[in-house]
């Protein structure tokens, strides 16, 4: 499958191939004498986490109100929906989050639906939501290009929709949709080959498992990962590349990869239920040796963490405060108050010596076990 990078995500790609070159253009090479001249240090990846439109973050904390305007949206008795692209643990702390949020200011929250990555599905479900007639609509595009024509009957009806990660094409903050609220994923990427490099010693092969589809949060996230890797360990080599477009199908990638590659001793999956199928698949081979870093907190790697298994890090991504952005947002689209384009919040490195901490810190309840 060719594989697509979205508008936002080009900077990052470029960025990563100029310090995979650079990296390699730094060793040294032979002289007349047979000495080696010095060599040229890698220039430090310049990755800017960037919105799909070329948006500049800023921080969560940018998204207020006033009391007057919390009045205001306490009075109005508006309602709210999410339309998610997918379920998991990372996505019910965010709408746990929100709903929190939407609590405080009065806001029902009339329906909650999720897409398995499907945008057909996630199409059906919006019209199932818009039956409610629901002021608000938080969501992430399954699909950017499709999700245009599939949200447009929201747009017409004046429903404010806020996004979480990826916006419809050519939709515009302001206009179309209130404001993105997300994670910083350039800093996710770099985490996530922190906690990698850090726990193979700076040597050692790895495999670089990335979404191969047109979504914007996590083409960012993938490609920073790798850049950073690159570039802060020299000594580590990307031994292995290969793309997925549906998470239920990473057990059977994972296992054909590790059977390829046998000398791999670690790997990068994009998110935590993609990394469930490679865990079982590293468990099947008998490789308790490979290390695996991902993104988002997941009870299933949480516990194999606990364990001392493959799992050495998470990152995750302040899913409860994401959550409660996405609500004020919302408000500020029934107040038709002028919301930043992209707000973010800091990624949180996870591992067994800080995974009770971590994981109230994200998810805003105790680890569910114990890493002791």
């Amino acid at each position: 499958m060719k594989r697509t990078i979205s508008p936002g995500s080009r900077l990052l790609v470029i960025a990563a191939a100029s310090a995979l070159v650079l990296t390699g253009c730094s060793a040294g090479s032979g002289s007349a004498d047979g000495g080696s001249t010095p060599s040229t240090p890698a220039a430090e990846p310049s990755l800017e986490f960037v919105g799909p439109g070329g948006e500049t973050p800023g921080a969560l904390s940018e998204l207020s109100l006033t009391d007057e305007e919390t009045t205001t949206v306490k009075d109005g008795k508006f309602t709210a929906a999410f339309v998610w692209h997918t379920s998991s643990e990372f996505v019910s702390a965010v709408e746990e989050g929100a709903t929190a949020e939407f609590d405080d200011l009065g806001i029902e929250v009339v329906a909650s639906t999720q897409a398995n990555f499907d945008s057909a599905t996630q199409a059906n479900n919006l019209q199932t939501v818009l039956a409610l007639n629901p002021d608000i609509i938080v969501t992430t595009a399954v699909d950017a290009v499709s999700a245009a024509a599939t949200f447009q009957p929201a747009v017409d009806a004046g429903v404010k929709l806020v996004i979480m990660t990826t916006p419809p094409a050519d939709y515009k903050a302001g206009d179309q949709y209130v404001s993105i609220v997300t994670e910083d994923l350039a800093a996710a990427g770099k985490i996530n080959a922190e906690l990698l490099g850090d726990a193979l010693g700076g040597s050692g092969k790895i495999a670089y498992m990335y979404h191969d589809a047109d979504f914007w949060f996590t083409n960012q996230r993938d490609e920073s990962f790798k850049a950073w890797m690159s570039f802060l360990y020299p000594d580590i080599e990307i031994a292995a590349e290969e793309g997925f477009a549906d998470e239920a199908k990473t057990q059977e990638i994972a296992a054909a990869l590790i059977a390829r590659n046998p000398d791999i001793t670690g790997i990068y999956v994009p998110w935590a239920t993609a990394a469930q199928g490679v865990l079982a698949a590293l468990r099947d081979a008998g490789r308790s040796d490979v290390k695996v870093v991902t993104n988002d907190l997941d009870a299933t790697l949480a516990a194999d963490m606990a364990a001392d298994g493959p799992v050495i890090g998470m990152v995750g991504n302040g899913a409860i405060g994401i959550g409660k952005g996405l609500a004020i947002a919302g408000a500020y689209g029934v107040l038709d108050k002028q919301a930043p384009e992209l707000v973010a919040s800091e990624p949180i490195a996870v591992t067994k010596d800080n995974l009770d901490e971590g994981w109230m810190l994200d998810y805003g309840t105790a680890a569910p076990v114990s890493a002791e």
